[in-house]
């Protein structure tokens, strides 16, 4: 047996490459490898079906530039983006690389959470149909599934909406609202979740997603059954981690790359 870097015993007799973080010998290698990253996000969003028409951001602090952030660009559908495609935006929302525009809510959310949050390096938002469904309700995720407990104490609520968030003002209201959390819901409007790497982040959008598929489905059948508070808790420490969130996407990114290899241009 051997120890991963959660000082978990796994079974056989080497840590899988797949689960390793890559090392970095300059800014702009990191800079690289996580715009790629970033790419195979939208690709995968994509393939989710997340999109909605001109709708929804991830975005990625830049490793040097920290108060810029690079987003995908207004009107490419996610399923197309390559990580040359991506635009770099600064704190007063102005374009600085990239050849295309970006919509103003990106900037009024995200760089709101991002300033809100030093600690975030990548933050989701689309209009995904279980998420904006359940964010009807007003109300927190319950700890139903063993994956719905990565939220359990660890999301809040946005219980307000005015229309689309053009207003930075707003964007600040929603960074308050996600206080510490990985996770928002903005209610009528969908789910926003965060992380210290994009694989994390993303990961959260993707589960939180399917979890209110989860609590939707059990509630319209009358079964909700709650995890106790005490085994929800400690289930949070197993599966609510941002080592958890991380390497929890490691399979999805190697599928893309050996699946849409040009994501990577």
């Amino acid at each position: 047996m051997t120890i991963n870097q959660q000082g978990e015993r796994l079974v056989g007799q080497g840590v899988s490459d797949f689960l390793q973080k890559p090392v970095f010998t300059s800014i702009e290698e990191e800079r690289q490898h996580n715009k790629q990253k970033l790419a195979a996000v939208f690709r995968l969003f994509g393939r989710f079906g997340f999109s909605e028409g001109v709708a929804g951001h991830v975005t990625y602090r830049d490793p040097e530039l920290t108060d810029h952030l690079w987003v995908n660009p207004y009107g490419m559908h996610f399923s197309k983006i390559k990580a040359s495609d991506l635009v770099l935006v600064n704190s007063k929302g102005e374009v600085v690389e990239g050849k295309y525009s970006v919509h103003k809510s990106a900037f009024s959310i995200h760089a709101a959470v991002h300033k809100a949050r030093p600690d975030v390096v990548a933050s989701a938002h689309t209009h995904s149909v279980y998420g904006k469904t359940w964010s009807v309700s007003g109300k927190l995720l319950d700890p139903l599934t063993q994956d719905a407990c990565a939220f359990y104490k660890d999301h809040s609520i946005f219980d307000e909406y005015k229309g689309v968030a053009y207003d930075e003002e707003e964007g600040v209201r929603i960074g308050k609202a996600l206080g510490d959390k990985k996770a928002v819901i903005l209610r009528s409007h969908g789910l926003l979740t965060v992380g210290q790497s994009i694989d994390a982040a993303a990961f959260w959008f993707i589960t939180m997603e399917r979890t209110c598929q989860s609590q939707l489905l059990a509630e319209s059948a009358g079964i909700v059954n709650p995890i106790s508070p005490e085994d929800a808790e400690n289930t949070a420490k197993q599966v609510g981690r941002e080592i958890d969130g991380w390497e929890s996407f490691q399979p999805l990114w190697e599928r893309m790359i050996s699946e849409e290899p040009d994501l990577l241009e």
